[in-house]
């Protein structure tokens, strides 16, 4: 009589696997942890449909609500009033009935201004945010990637030539661009003096290395980091036109350093990573490996960055528009509601309160949601939540 074997009894449903989470679904249930971070994204939101609402309801040749229209009769209103129907002529009627939140001296509807300058905001901080990630992720790529390769005076020679085609020819570009030309010949120069004696052809001059792109770049960001951000884009602001898209690029083009530095970092720990050795090996392109390998892993402490640069723009272009060099007449800003109101601190308080208020309240939710995505995106402090 044989022996029968054992038999085995596997219970499938004791060994079901909990379903798999995407990652929109885990970012969700990380971010619910935190309280704080939520109520950044929540107030950002909030922001975000004022904005559009304000985009679509105070802009254009007749706009709903008309931010730029004077009341003389009306000026200084108090919130919720209700306009004085016998001084008022059909069309300078408020739409909603009342001044929701007062007027100003010349008797412009604080509401409707006040819904302008959040679209103002929202533009600048995320068009300057977009240019400095651009740029801190080009240059940080380049620095972290291509580091130790040198740098030709030749090619230096060429950017600086570039670079003077595109800022125009002015007299200010020509001449900075022209010393900066002459000092990297000259230090070519005594490079290949030290070097070789015998060689101070011109040709050999321009053939010469100059310096380590890393070095270079990196040599950049701390001369930029040397300058106080706000005083140079003051600075920039106050010699160029009048205009929300140069107030744009000042802030993008002076901004890029914190982004520049987190890839270059990001990039400096990758570009040892097996995958990037495979794709070498593969054949596939540096810029490739760059834009589709290294950039989506380097991207989680810039985008951090990014959204607390949010806040930063918003409030640097509040800042320039109380002093007076922020976006010109007639359309309006947080910044400018709140230098009107100043001269009136204590006949009109909300011509004050109302525009600070709202600033304070933007720029804080973004930086509660910059430290939430900070918290999230990073495994060991997501670990101690």
């Amino acid at each position: 009589m044989q022996d029968s074997a054992p038999e085995y009894t596997f219970l499938a449903d004791s060994f079901e696997l909990p379903p798999q989470q995407t990652r929109l679904q885990e970012f969700w249930n990380q971010l619910r942890k935190n309280p704080l971070a939520l109520m950044g994204l929540v107030i950002f939101l909030v922001f975000l449909v004022i904005a559009l609402t304000g985009r679509l309801l105070t802009f254009g040749t007749s706009p709903l609500l008309d931010p730029s229209m004077v009341r003389l009769q009306e000026k200084l209103r108090p919130p919720l009033s209700r306009p004085n129907m016998e001084s008022l002529l059909p069309e300078e009627m408020p739409p909603m009935g009342a001044y929701l939140l007062g007027t100003d001296e010349l008797g412009r509807d604080v509401f409707a201004r006040m819904l302008q300058g959040a679209w103002v905001s929202l533009s600048v901080g995320f068009v300057a945010v977009g240019i400095a990630v651009f740029i801190g992720i080009l240059l940080g790529g380049l620095a972290g990637y291509y580091g130790q390769n040198p740098i030709r005076v030749g090619e230096v020679f060429i950017a600086v030539l570039v670079i003077w085609l595109a800022l125009g020819w002015g007299k200010l570009s020509t001449l900075i661009l022209v010393v900066l030309a002459l000092a990297a010949i000259a230090i070519a120069v005594v490079l290949v003096v030290q070097r070789d004696s015998d060689s101070r052809g011109l040709l050999h001059v321009f053939s010469a290395e100059f310096l380590s792109v890393d070095m270079v770049i990196t040599g950049l960001i701390d001369i930029m980091l040397c300058f106080p951000s706000f005083f140079l884009i003051l600075t920039v602001v106050a010699l160029l036109p009048a205009s929300i898209y140069n107030i744009m690029i000042v802030i993008g083009i002076t901004s890029w350093m914190g982004a520049a530095r987190f890839v270059r970092a990001e990039f400096l720990s990758l570009r040892e990573q097996d995958f990037v050795a495979a794709a070498r090996a593969l054949g596939v392109s540096d810029w490739r490996i760059i834009f589709r390998h290294m950039v989506p892993n380097a991207i989680a402490p810039v985008l951090v960055s990014a959204t607390i640069g949010i806040a930063g723009a918003i409030l640097t272009e509040a800042g320039l528009s109380f002093l007076g060099f922020g976006v010109p007449p007639p359309d309006a800003t947080w910044g400018n509601i709140l230098s009107d109101g100043k001269n009136y601190l204590f006949d009109a308080p909300w011509l004050t309160f109302i525009p600070g208020i709202a600033i304070l309240i933007v720029v804080l939710s973004f930086n509660l949601f910059g430290e939430g995505l900070r918290d999230i995106l990073n495994p060991k402090l997501r670990e101690r939540h």
